[in-house]
């Protein structure tokens, strides 16, 4: 298993490949790689010939006062993780090798899409994660890109973008992968204490509960799943908990089209988000 940090050379590489005519699948991460990840890897590498896991934690994203700084970075871990599920190729740029000096152009998605959810809280973040997954998608030039769940937004935002740029990467969404307890996989799980560990399985337990009751046709109330939230974590400082249209990201308080259950909190030192997907079978 080969570790790239040129651009220049991981193009090369990969346009040998498709001469090949042999299949791409890229995986791209931020590293602190755990069993979610591992899912992602695995499927890929079933599904195409020439598996690249990148290893990018991207500045772009983070607003004033997040953890860039102290977001986990566990590279050899994640060298290990990667040969383990026999990945070909890891892409680990070093940041002056993404943003060139004096780096100009960015990429940000509207239309809708970044009114809700995490967008409205994180002000430009999506911009920064449209920006730096378009140039992964052309330094790697994939067949197929894996993404997981948990991050529902994020897929939506870069579906978007790469239907609006033409990229004809298949993007693959992948379910949530979850602890015992039903708490969502996440690198920032690590920051929790044992106390709020503990709590944090109580934002599936309630998204679960509003699921059960729209998908028995019964009467909701969409306070009723913020307040089971912040009854059960009163330290949580909560972003948002709410119902969304599944494709336009918008809240719905009527049920007859999919819909996401999302939400977001602040527990700790860890923001935590987490959804669960009805789909009613109507476009």
């Amino acid at each position: 298993m080969k570790v790239i940090k040129e651009p220049a050379q991981i193009q090369q590489l990969v346009d040998e490949i498709h001469k090949s005519g042999r299949s791409i699948g890229v995986v791209p991460t931020m590293g602190a790689l755990h069993k979610a990840h591992r899912s992602l890897i695995a499927r890929a590498r079933k599904e195409n010939d020439f598996l690249i896991v990148t290893i990018f934690v991207n500045p772009t994203q983070f607003g004033p006062g997040e953890d860039y700084k102290s977001y986990p970075r566990t590279f050899k871990n994640d060298q290990e993780i990667c040969s383990k599920e026999n990945a070909d190729l890891i892409f680990s740029p070093d940041e002056e090798n993404m943003y060139l000096e004096g780096h100009a152009t960015t990429v940000n998605v509207a239309g809708g899409l970044t009114d809700y959810m995490c967008a409205k809280h994180r002000p430009g973040h999506y911009s920064g994660v449209a920006t730096v997954v378009a140039k992964l998608l052309n330094i790697t030039k994939p067949h197929r890109a894996y993404f997981g769940q948990k991050d529902y937004q994020q897929f939506r935002v870069i579906e978007r973008m790469t239907k609006d740029l033409n990229i004809k990467t298949k993007l693959i969404s992948c379910p949530i992968v979850r602890e015992n307890d039903g708490l969502a996989i996440s690198s920032r799980n690590k920051y929790l204490t044992k106390k709020e560990r503990k709590q944090a399985t109580y934002i599936y337990k309630a998204l679960k509960e509003i699921a059960l009751k729209i998908k028995s046709g019964q009467e909701i109330s969409v306070s009723s799943l913020y307040k089971a939230i912040a009854d059960n974590i009163p330290e949580a400082e909560i972003d948002y908990a709410d119902i969304f249209d599944a494709k336009k990201l918008y809240p719905v308080t009527e049920f007859k089209k999919d819909v996401v259950i999302a939400a977001a909190l602040r527990l700790g030192k860890a923001r935590l988000i987490d959804n669960v997907v009805v789909k009613k079978g109507v476009d």
